[in-house]
């Protein structure tokens, strides 16, 4: 498959537009996470390995923002929040998939890119 490129600007500016969130390192983790189905703030953090309770609320923000999930509060004692993807967010699960089995499959021949590239960069 022959990939095709993008040589508007206005095009390039609405694909980076959707990309710069999606493509973010704990946005693809969040997205992956929720695939598996509605969850709660703490289910969500630990099954992110490493990220601060910050930087998930920041994530879980944006993602909520551009329609990726949706926000229920429950009016419990104490306070009950789940996290559920949203259509468009089960939509993103097809290609962040598509890119983590690439990586995994892949991980091998970019490790040894880095390895040649920095020996000859001494």
């Amino acid at each position: 498959m022959k990939p095709q490129h993008m040589h508007l600007s206005g095009q390039c500016q609405v694909a980076n537009d959707v990309i710069s969130l999606v493509g973010d390192k704990w946005s693809v983790l969040v997205v992956s996470t929720l695939g598996n189905g509605r969850l709660r703030f703490g289910e969500i953090k630990r099954a992110v390995e490493g990220i601060s309770q910050k930087m998930l609320t920041t994530t879980l923000r944006g993602l909520e923002r551009d329609g990726y999930l949706t926000r229920t509060v429950y009016a419990t004692v104490p306070p009950r929040v789940d996290y559920e993807l949203t259509p468009l967010g089960t939509e993103l699960l097809e290609p962040v998939s598509a890119l983590g089995k690439w990586a995994i499959a892949n991980h091998t021949r970019v490790l040894a890119a880095r390895r040649a590239y920095d020996s000859r960069a001494d």
